[in-house]
């Protein structure tokens, strides 16, 4: 698996995906602070362009760096930029998943000329101050209550929602994250917990990660073509705030994947690809 070091000297590790010769879409996971390989190969995306999958620092094969203060969001801008230039490349088509597009906006942000197209897969948005509340999740939700597993789920989502969660109900709420809860959603759910290091994730969002105001006014003057993708049933990002989100960009496609969850790709990997490959094209 091919590295670089970063400028704080952190080596960073990354995945190359697809054999195209065309300019590779560099691509960021989210969790936040997730192993990249549960993104798979994105539904089959390499087959149309070559993929660059990045490892933030501290997850996947990357090292784990000296100051763990440099896992917050606007900290990590430095190791995207270091990326595209130890690719050689003037400008790079960015796709962000989840709470990767915080982290893809505020490069927007700080390199605007860098940024040739952006895709951002059901999205987080906290960066731009859009906030989700229990309500808007229950709105989502109530679209699958003829599901068998609704009534479990939903329990524990309310008491979540509550404040008072145990460990079981964060499991019980999974199914509202897949179009399907089938066997390939249970195992993608399952190999979940190994993925992630949670330390970081804390660190992430914390004091100072984030400046709405100053991302939104740099959002509005983005010259850059920019792709919202939402699940139709996708609790953590509904569809009805990332609407609110792409109408902050001059030039977005606002695009809702029917029977898709919190990953398309995974649901609909055709549906997925043709919206990504047709927006990329």
């Amino acid at each position: 698996m091919p590295t670089l070091i970063a400028p704080d000297g952190t080596e960073l590790a990354y995945r190359v995906l697809g054999e195209g010769t065309g300019t590779p879409v560099v691509c960021l996971p989210g969790g936040p602070m997730r192993d990249s390989v549960y993104l798979g190969d994105l539904g089959g995306l390499p087959a149309h362009r070559r993929l660059v999958v990045a490892d933030q620092r501290g997850a996947g094969l990357s090292a784990t760096p000296e100051d763990l203060a440099s896992y917050r969001c606007d900290r990590l801008v430095g190791d995207v930029e270091v990326l595209r230039e130890h690719l050689g490349l003037d400008r790079i088509d960015l796709l962000a998943h989840s709470a990767a597009a915080n982290l893809a906006v505020r490069y927007a942000e700080q390199y605007p000329h860098r940024v040739g197209r952006l895709v951002l897969v059901t999205p987080g948005t906290t960066a731009v101050g859009l906030e989700v509340t229990g309500e808007d999740r229950r709105e989502v939700g109530r679209l699958r209550r003829d599901e068998p597993w609704f009534a479990t789920a939903s329990a524990a989502f309310d008491a979540i929602d509550a404040g008072r969660a145990e460990a079981d109900d964060w499991v019980a709420i999974a199914p509202f994250l897949y179009g399907r809860w089938d066997e390939t959603a249970r195992a993608h759910r399952a190999a979940e917990e190994a993925q992630w290091n949670a330390a970081a994730a804390e660190v992430f969002g914390s004091e100072g990660a984030f400046d709405p105001d100053a991302t939104r006014a740099a959002l509005a003057a983005l010259d850059t073509p920019v792709l919202v993708l939402a699940g139709e049933f996708d609790l953590a990002s509904p569809p009805h705030l990332l609407s609110r989100f792409a109408a902050l960009f001059p030039r977005a496609e606002f695009v809702v994947q029917p029977g898709a969850g919190h990953y398309p790709w995974l649901d609909d990997a055709d549906s997925f690809v043709s919206a990504t490959v047709r927006f990329l094209t």
